[in-house]
């Protein structure tokens, strides 16, 4: 009994503290504070967010970090409403960044993308500009970098049946590369040998070894 009331004494004194800290929260059956939102409505600590199915879109639960800026930070995972992971993305500064995975609900891996999130410390980005349909970089420029993501690196897609890889792109801040056309080996053709006669053979025969050796326009020799 007293162990119980001092566990009632303890959750009161958290209760009481975050609802100091925070507008609104929830508590996992462990006791972890989960959904909270704070004073200023920001979204911070552990989320886990549900949303159901609406308009023949299917519905899906997904848990992760939010950062005290109340932005998506690190790695968050996305499930079905069956509980099968369809998704692991990766989050900076509100925005996708590095590799992200999506699955089937068998957990087999159908797309691999690469993102890169906007830095604000560093507000400046350096893009190749491209040859129209050669794929060749004609030079480089420095631009602002937008505050949102941006589709940049190797994007892979997977037949789920058997795990092949079946394409690949490339981005350069949200850009296509165009592959560079690949360049065909020349052709080379064989000179056409010339049946020799005898005349050519017995000519040869009779000036092997001979420096300089002309041979005449007539037979018999």
């Amino acid at each position: 009994m007293k162990f119980f009331f001092s566990f009632l004494f303890f959750l009161g004194t958290i209760l009481f503290a975050h609802a100091q800290a925070y507008k609104s929260f929830t508590l996992s059956p462990k006791g972890d504070t989960l959904n909270a939102i704070t004073q200023e409505d920001k979204k911070v600590g552990k989320w886990v967010i549900h949303v159901d199915e609406l308009r023949g879109e299917p519905g899906y639960e997904e848990e992760g970090v939010y950062s005290k800026k109340g932005e998506k930070d690190g790695v968050w995972r996305k499930y079905n409403l069956q509980g099968d992971i369809i998704a692991v993305e990766n989050y900076k500064n509100g925005g996708k960044d590095g590799i992200q995975q999506y699955f089937t609900p068998l957990g087999d891996l159908v797309r691999e993308e690469s993102w890169k999130g906007y830095d604000p410390e560093n507000p400046y980005d350096t893009i190749a500009v491209y040859g129209t349909g050669s794929g060749e970089i004609l030079d480089y420029k420095i631009v602002q970098a937008e505050p949102y993501s941006v589709k940049h690196g190797e994007w892979k897609f997977y037949d789920p049946a058997t795990g092949e890889l079946i394409k690949k792109e490339e981005y350069n801040l949200n850009v296509l590369v165009v592959p560079k056309p690949k360049t065909e080996a020349p052709i080379v053709t064989k000179k056409k040998e010339v049946p020799k006669t005898a005349e050519m053979l017995e000519w040869e025969k009779k000036n092997s070894g001979k420096k300089k050796a002309l041979r005449e326009g007539r037979t018999g020799l």
